[in-house]
């Protein structure tokens, strides 16, 4: 790391758990962001603070009126702008040195085969279940360690799935892609403003955790979120060995 580096990332060297070679592994790597709204937006800023080296950054959507309530990366001036376009004009302005590669359209199974492998991390922000699913699947196959979060209303949740661990579960495990939830959109139920930015915020920490080595993680942990009564609850997953994800790859290596 350079001069400028080393002084903008102090507060990190100087944590026992971080020094030069924790901030020197979140230099060198590159995280993708499913998602740049309500919870992309903290994750997408903190990444890029954190001083993360490269951020990727899949969006389909612009930025509307309605989203500015919730998603901090965005800005009044930017509705109609693609939302990548407008997160990483935020991520840049807070570190220009973060490489930010937007993709302003929605990620297929293909693409994620090309693009997850080359990642460190991946963190799901989206509010789609066939999204999440393919993303999910991706990072199986590619034993990349995916950070989720979900929010809706006052609830919300957090948890990772390691695939490079043989004892956790995947998204699968816990949500089978065959059980499809009535979708829910926060246009039509609504969401408390700051519950994605601490849902999204933890995502961050986890992520930033994973890629310096810190700290225990959630693996194999479910936490939840009530927002109104602020209580967390925790429920630990097993790992399903009929997953037709995850199981089916274990037991065909």
């Amino acid at each position: 790391m350079n001069d400028d580096q080393l002084l903008r990332y102090s507060r990190h060297i100087l944590l026992d758990d971080v020094g030069i070679e924790g901030q020197q592994c979140l230099v060198d790597s590159h995280v993708l962001v499913v998602g740049a709204g309500g919870l992309g937006s903290p994750v997408a800023l903190y990444l890029a603070a954190s001083g993360v080296g490269h951020i990727s950054i899949a969006d389909h959507d612009t930025v509307d009126l309605t989203n500015l309530q919730r998603q901090i990366a965005h800005t009044t001036a930017r509705v109609g702008h693609p939302k990548v376009e407008s997160a990483a004009h935020a991520m840049l302005a807070l570190n220009p040195e973060v490489r930010v590669t937007a993709l302003a359209h929605k990620l297929d199974a293909a693409q994620l085969d090309t693009l997850v492998p080359t990642v460190t991390v991946v963190v799901d922000c989206c509010d789609n279940f066939e999204t999440r699913q393919a993303v999910n699947a991706a990072c199986v196959k590619h034993k990349i360690p995916l950070v989720s979060g979900a929010a809706i209303r006052m609830d919300g949740q957090l948890s990772v799935y390691d695939a490079r661990d043989d004892k956790s579960p995947c998204y699968a495990c816990i949500f089978p892609p065959a059980d499809a939830p009535e979708v829910v959109r926060c246009a039509t139920m609504g969401v408390l403003a700051p519950l994605v930015g601490v849902i999204g915020t933890m995502q961050a920490m986890e992520t930033v955790k994973l890629i310096t080595g810190i700290g225990s993680r959630l693996t194999g942990r479910l936490q939840m979120l009530d927002g109104r009564g602020m209580e967390w609850n925790e429920v630990r997953l097993q790992r399903n060995a009929s997953c037709p994800v995850c199981g089916t790859t274990q037991s065909a290596s």
